[in-house]
């Protein structure tokens, strides 16, 4: 049996954790890891005990929901309230960080940044990260495949079923479908 590489086991936990992401937009998960070790984990979503995107939606403002504190972000503030030290990190993201995040990054110590997905990358955000001697390189997630879209599959879904419910549809087909949804994304309520 082969071994999963470093990379692709501390991008596969950014995708795990992408899954937990509470924004509708796009799922987000990042892992810092130092030394070979996960030092912290964040994904997108909103502030505790806040209301979340999937709950209310988000909250748009200028094209950005501002409701959303980025994966990055997350995870950089869960090593400053547990005082981790983040210098000379590593920070494997699913996405490319946004130009905030990269500044964010880039203030933190974090030395090399690894992301799955290009997204948006921004050209200052890039300019930034040169200037400031961070390294970034692309690193898809090839040894697992997740499904990161699961929860738009099942918000679609859920939206048809609504539909089909509205114009008419006998309940029994309605309840062949809504057994059929579970099965494939096993039991979802």
């Amino acid at each position: 049996m082969e071994r999963i590489s470093w990379d692709q086991y501390f991008m596969s936990q950014s995708h795990l954790l992408a899954l937990r992401s509470t924004c509708e937009r796009l799922s987000v998960g990042a892992t810092i890891v130092r030394e070979k070790r996960v030092i912290a984990g964040g994904y997108n979503g909103s502030v505790s005990g806040g209301d979340h995107c999937i709950e209310v939606g988000c909250k748009v403002v200028e094209g950005h929901c501002v409701r959303t504190i980025h994966a990055e972000i997350n995870a950089i503030l869960q090593c400053a309230k547990f005082g981790v030290p983040t210098e000379g990190a590593e920070i494997y993201v699913t996405h490319f960080p946004c130009l905030n995040c990269c500044k964010t990054i880039i203030q933190s110590g974090i030395r090399k940044i690894y992301y799955a997905e290009d997204y948006r990358n921004h050209p200052y955000a890039i300019e930034l990260l040169e200037a400031a001697g961070v390294e970034y390189e692309k690193v898809e997630l090839d040894y697992l495949h997740i499904d990161t879209g699961i929860k738009e599959k099942i918000t679609l879904m859920t939206k048809l079923i609504q539909e089909l419910e509205a114009q008419g549809v006998e309940e029994e087909k309605l309840r062949h479908y809504r057994e059929q949804i579970n099965d494939l994304f096993m039991h979802v309520e």
